[in-house]
Parts: C-alpha cells; structure tokens; sequence
C-alpha cells in the first residue's frame, strides 16, 4: 500500500511530465514575429544539417523540445529537400508534419530584361536549387535543345517571361521541360495562324519580337515599329535595326552606333545581311511577340527618337522625310548637350 506523500509525488510528476508533453507537442515553439520567414533543406541533407538549417533561421523558441519532437515523429528517417515556410505560431507537430510529408511551399518565378543565355541561365538559377552551371550547361547542349525544337542561338525565344509557380527543388531538366510546356500554351493555334500568315515561324517571330522590344518601351508603339520591319521584309530591304548591331558587339554600354559598329562583321548585323538575325537578341516579352503577331497597317519604312525625347518615335515612308525627323531630333540633342 502506497503512503499517501508517495501518491502526491507520484501525481505531481504524472502531472509536470503529462504538462510539459503537452507543451512539447502543442504549444507555439515558431516565433517569426510575422514576418516571412523560410528554411531550405537540400538535396541530400542529414538530419542534422536539416535541423541546423530550421534553427538558424532563428524562430524557434525551445529547440530541445523541437529535436525532442523530430525524433518522436521520426523526422529523422524522413527528411525531404525543400523550401518551407515558417508559420507564426506552430507547434513543434505542425513544423515537423509538413517538413516530413515534404508540403513545400511554391515559389514565383519571373524574369524579364534578359539578353543573353548566361543571364539566363544566372536567373533561373536564383529561384530553385539547381545551378547555375547546371541551367547553364543545358541551354548550350545542342543535343539537349535540339530535343526540344531549338538550338543555342533561338533557345532564349522558349522562355515567355511571365510569373511561374515552381518549387525550390526543380532540377535544371525539369525547369527547362516546364518553361517548353509554358512555351506550347503560350503559342495556342490563333496565334501559330497569325505567324503561319505571315511566312513567319514561331521562332522568327520571337525574333522579330526581341527587336522591336529593343527599340521601344512603349507598348502602344510595338505594332507600329512592328510594323514598320515587316515593310522592310516584304520589299527585301536591309532592316538596319541599331540594336541588332550592339548585340553583335556585344557592347551594352554603346549609346550611339557608329561607322566602327556597322563595320562588325556579324549575322547579326542587320545592316550588313538581309532578313532576320540568327536568333533573339533578348527575351522578348509578351506584349513584344503579340505586336509582331498583330502589326500595324501602313506604309512606313523608318523611324527615329521623336525630338521631345518623349520615348516615342517618328516615322516616316521615305529617306528624305526620315531625315528631315532625324536633323530635329539631332538638333533636340544638340541643344540639350546631350551625347549621343
């Protein structure tokens, strides 16, 4: 028969351990002062390096009752890779239950303003967990491309920069195959019509696309440049388009293109080859590749920076009223003292 002091002890433990169970399991253990807050469990990782990673990000108030908790529901035997946000105010039960069931949270992916597949391959790169070098090796393995319907020089024209939901852990193969799976809805059979109209090819396009997108940031304006190199097209004339030419430099910085630049021997050179570049000379975006796909209608063959540096352009149907609009827009310049 047990003393009666023995049952109070006996019960005041039952009671501390059945407390502090409790707590283990239920009580709020993530404290991310409601900020975002996310933990990134690689490929590969230990327990160990999954639980020094949850605990670097700082939000966890009792990390002995965290690992306690881990064990108990073998979270040692189930890590999965990741990227997981931390909710404010979950016990160790809810932490632990999504990183073991792997419920990543999805990210966004966006790119824009990309010219060269390096650039790329740096963006895509940021958002997953796969490398740099890993995208970057894809989208110069012509075997690879080729696989896909593209090649190192028209590549880029797969990526139709919009926003994307992906997941941290996506390998380079995945994301590749995700953005041509993006790239065949984007070009739904209205639009594949329009080109086929055309005598144009979804990649030539793009193409186009990427050059009117280089020669104006006016949306409003895109059909009309569109235009104005479907003209030129049509009556075999020579596009001489400027940034065509600092691509083939490969010159960014250049502010104005000179003698030197349209010496560049380059099929790039749109002022030294007739037709469209081997490639895009950047990602062009949607509203770029749609202006391409619904031109305006004139009779325009040229145009230059409008004199009110308002971002517009003049345009004009012969050289000598080309001209005229270029000496004003030179004058503009002159008078601001403005390089060019």
């Amino acid at each position: 028969m047990l003393v009666p002091g023995l049952i109070v002890l006996l019960l005041f433990l039952f009671v501390s351990f059945s407390y502090y169970a409790y707590q283990i399991v239920y009580t709020a253990n993530v404290d991310t002062k409601n900020r975002e807050t996310y933990v990134l469990i690689p490929t590969g990782a230990t327990y160990e390096e999954a639980m020094d990673s949850i605990e670097a990000t700082g939000v966890i108030i009792d990390k002995l009752s965290l690992r306690f908790m881990s064990k108990l529901m073998d979270y040692n035997e189930l890590v999965k890779p990741g990227r997981y946000e931390l909710e404010h105010g979950w016990s160790n039960r809810q932490l632990i239950g999504v990183l073991r069931l792997g419920q990543q949270t999805p990210l966004n992916l966006t790119f824009a303003n990309i010219r060269l597949r390096n650039q790329l391959a740096e963006k895509l790169a940021a958002n997953v967990e796969a490398s740099e070098e890993e995208v970057d090796s894809l989208l110069n393995n012509e075997a690879y491309l080729a696989s896909l319907g593209f090649d190192t020089t028209n590549i880029v024209s797969m990526f139709i920069p919009n926003t994307y939901e992906v997941y941290w852990t996506t390998t380079a193969p995945a994301l590749l195959e995700r953005m041509k799976t993006e790239y065949d809805k984007f070009w739904t059979p209205e639009r594949k019509a329009k080109a086929d109209k055309m005598g144009l090819s979804q990649q030539e396009v793009s193409t186009l696309a990427s050059i009117v997108q280089a020669e104006t940031l006016k949306s409003d304006e895109k059909p009309r440049v569109a235009g104005v190199y479907l003209n030129r097209l049509d009556k075999g004339m020579l596009l001489q388009a400027d940034p065509t030419v600092v691509f083939a430099v490969r010159d960014f910085t250049i502010r104005r293109v000179l003698n030197v630049h349209l010496a560049h021997d380059s099929p790039y050179n749109t002022y030294k080859y007739k037709g469209l570049p081997p490639g895009p000379i950047n990602v062009p975006n949607i509203s770029s590749i749609d202006a391409v796909l619904n031109p305006e209608q004139h009779n325009y063959l040229y145009f230059c920076a409008k004199e009110d540096f308002s971002g517009y352009h003049a345009f004009a149907t012969t050289v000598s009223e080309h001209q005229a609009n270029a000496r004003r827009f030179h004058r503009a310049l002159n008078e601001r003292n403005i390089l060019k």
